[in-house]
């Protein structure tokens, strides 16, 4: 997205987007995790698995974004420590099969050519009952009509970004990802929606549309302009490894050569 982001509407964005993954990746565990696109954003600073990398697919650099100051969301950053940063091409990680125990995605599947064949290689690399989180803008929001009839500058493009632009001109719906990650065997825990101010220009009037997002939630939950979804990878089959119990082995019992025994004394007494 690189320069857009420090637009207003950007910032608006991505902080939401910022509160959003601290709440969905405190509860993660395991030992890896890995963060695909947007390296300007920590998506992974409340998470504590131990190994952490955020993939970049271009050559350039990410470029340093004016945050707000953070407010007080009841997250804490549990390591001060920067995730590893990779230069790779999603649709071929350089990580075995079943070997990510979390992967975040935001906004990664607008900004790629190839959105199935991504998903197809995270559904590889996440271990089994892995978590994937997703973000996303929503088309069915101003955002997305704006986006669509081509109203002022396209959300994620900055006017210095013609490459991307046809690209991220692309959302794809909630419901669109989430029936992708069916077919995949994913099993959806959760999605929420954010962002219901109009796409403005300038911060000023971004503020004073700020009681939107105090009723979006309320009175237009599906028309936020960023929705981001948690998903969980289902493998059918599978059954947990542990301690065999032991039956023991019963005696062969021998009621028949009772009976036997009782019937052949019988049979003597009546002679």
């Amino acid at each position: 997205m690189g320069p857009w982001l420090n637009l207003p509407a950007g910032r608006y964005a991505l902080a939401w987007t910022q509160a959003y993954l601290d709440r969905a990746v405190s509860d993660a565990f395991g030992y890896h995790a890995l963060q695909l696109g947007l390296p300007e954003l920590d998506g992974l600073r409340a998470n504590r698995m131990p190994h952490r990398w955020v993939a970049h697919d271009g050559l350039a650099e990410p470029r340093p974004i004016a945050m707000p100051p953070p407010q007080d969301s009841g997250i804490t950053t549990l390591s001060p420590d920067m995730p590893v940063a990779l230069h790779c091409d999603f649709h071929a990680l350089p990580f075995p099969s079943n070997s990510i125990d979390l992967i975040l995605m935001p906004h990664t599947l607008e900004l790629s050519y190839d959105p199935h064949a991504t998903l197809a290689e995270v559904e590889r690399v996440l271990v089994p009952e892995g978590k994937l989180v997703i973000v996303g803008f929503n088309p069915l929001s101003h955002w997305g009509l704006r986006q669509w009839l081509g109203w002022g500058p396209r959300v994620g493009v900055a006017d210095d970004d013609p490459i991307r632009s046809a690209h991220a001109a692309e959302f794809l719906g909630y419901r669109r990802v989430r029936d992708w990650l069916r077919l995949l065997s994913f099993e959806i825990e959760g999605g929420r929606f954010g962002c219901w101010r109009p796409l403005l220009s300038t911060q000023k009037g971004l503020d004073r549309m700020a009681w939107m997002d105090r009723v979006g939630s309320h009175w237009w939950p599906v028309l936020g302009a960023v929705y981001g979804l948690e998903a969980v990878k289902r493998v059918r089959g599978m059954r947990m490894v542990g301690l065999v119990r032991r039956q023991a082995q019963r005696a062969p019992a021998a009621p028949a050569v009772v009976a036997q025994r009782r019937q052949k004394r019988v049979e003597e007494a009546a002679q």
